[in-house]
């Protein structure tokens, strides 16, 4: 059950990341690696902190910002395997 939600969650993520690319490349670029390094590095951390000292974190947690690190990254990639590169960068 709580893979299947972690799915969905993924899927709306990537949705709406799809929906900024579309609206515009460079602002959609800026959140993707904004967002993309935010969710990396607390999941990096929680990561770190439960390997040191296991507490009772649900196991759905990690995964869930395992979606939310790869979201934005895949939908950069099925922006531009679609429309090429963006027209920002030259």
């Amino acid at each position: 059950m709580r893979k299947l939600l972690i799915l969905e969650i993924g899927v709306a993520q990537v949705a709406l990341y799809m929906l900024l690319w579309l609206w515009n490349e460079y602002n959609a670029s800026l959140f993707s690696l904004i967002f993309g390094a935010i969710f990396l590095f607390i999941f990096l951390i929680s990561i770190i902190v439960e390997w040191i000292e296991p507490s009772k974190v649900p196991r759905w947690y990690f995964g869930l910002m395992a979606v939310s690190v790869a979201a934005p990254i895949v939908a950069a990639l099925i922006y531009v395997g679609i429309n090429g590169r963006p027209e920002w960068l030259g």
